[in-house]
């Protein structure tokens, strides 16, 4: 059964007519905020979350710890595992998967449906010796949502013109029946020197090398969309983040610096093609925030959303249903990192899962 109430889901709906109601004491920012809901804090650091809508079913996923980091446990690291859970309404949630493997911290899920629709998910995961990385490799696999279970976890395979055995390719999308991604890795020519490369694949798993990215600032995490008339749009993550934005074969790329670091960035590109980011936002004292950006391929970049967050925070999922925006992320301004929606509400505590529903059309 769908769970309804429950501590560890802290659901809080407002109607259209209850928000109407309370618009005069809400501020412009919080108009636009339909409600956040906690869905889940079961584990000592919940974390990293992706969100999809597929076959009426909305599916959240985010890695389970005791800490961000694999953490040395008197004689074992304990590391991380990945957990999925599904919601018929975006309100009552349960668990439907719980994916771990020995020796190894998986972070970083993230969903998409393929074209063959399948739901899919890609993961990093990373072996350690005490605290020090050894190795990364991606894996995928395919939900059986009859049975609520995960295919076997299998390597993706990264073109060998760039492979370096520290490969992170952190997110993908789907376009005209070819997966868009980019690889982040320490450069094998430049001592710790950060490279990132766009990579496309026609099954999830085999990508093929399609050019290196000239982003100066420390590039890593990057998000891949696409506008109306096909062009591909890139920001990443670095120093200060940067957006990129290129036509077929998407091998010449134009690039702009963004005013701002970023933190887990993730786009969404609305039906008139401007671009909403979803990010962390990096504040003195540990204060940072999970924040709604208009960005422009220009470089311009305009907050418009504070979530209910802070601390350790941020790496949102997000989706459009029925002009509603969904945003999953996760805040530790209650305490331990939880999986949250969104809501107007100012809170402290324990971190966990959270879900927002904001008005999709005031974001314009």
């Amino acid at each position: 059964m769908f769970y309804n109430h429950q501590i560890s889901f802290l659901i809080l709906f407002i109607t259209f007519f209850s928000l109407n109601k309370g618009f005069s004491q809400r501020s412009p920012e919080q108009e636009k905020i339909i409600s956040v809901e906690r869905i889940w804090d079961r584990a000592g650091h919940n974390a990293f979350t992706d969100l999809v809508y597929f076959n009426d079913i909305f599916y959240c996923v985010f890695r389970e710890a005791t800490t961000h980091k694999p953490s040395q446990n008197v004689n074992h690291i304990v590391n991380g595992t990945i957990r999925m859970i599904a919601s018929i309404d975006g309100q009552n949630w349960k668990s439907v998967a719980h994916l771990y493997q020995k020796d190894t911290d998986l972070r970083d899920p993230k969903l998409s449906v393929t074209p063959d629709n399948q739901l899919m998910l890609l993961m990093g995961t990373s072996i350690y010796e005490g605290t020090e990385l050894k190795s990364t490799q991606g894996k995928v696999c395919f939900f059986n949502a009859e049975h609520n279970e995960f295919t076997q976890l299998q390597n993706i395979s990264i073109d060998q013109i760039i492979r370096t055995g520290k490969d992170w390719l952190w997110n993908i999308t789907w376009h005209n029946e070819t997966a868009y991604g980019v690889v982040y890795q320490i450069s094998k020519n430049k001592l710790n020197a950060w490279s990132i490369h766009l990579v496309k694949s026609r099954d999830g798993i085999q990508y093929e090398y399609v050019t290196s990215l000239e982003v100066s600032t420390s590039p890593n995490e990057a998000d891949v969309k696409f506008l109306s008339d096909g062009k591909m749009v890139i920001i990443v993550r670095g120093a200060k983040g940067a957006i990129g934005v290129s036509s077929a074969p998407y091998k010449k790329w134009d690039w702009n610096p963004l005013p701002v670091k970023l933190g887990g960035p993730e786009l969404l590109v609305l039906n008139n093609d401007h671009l909403i980011c979803a990010t962390r936002e990096y504040n003195p004292g540990n204060a940072n925030r999970t924040i709604l950006a208009k960005v422009s391929l220009s470089g311009d970049f305009k907050k418009i959303l504070t979530l209910p967050s802070s601390g350790d925070t941020s790496y949102a999922g997000m989706l459009i249903k029925n002009g509603i925006l969904y945003v999953s992320y996760y805040s530790s301004h209650e305490g331990q990192t939880s999986i949250y929606t969104a809501n107007s509400e100012k809170g402290v505590g324990k971190s966990s899962i959270y879900l927002a529903k904001i008005w999709a059309d005031r974001l314009k």
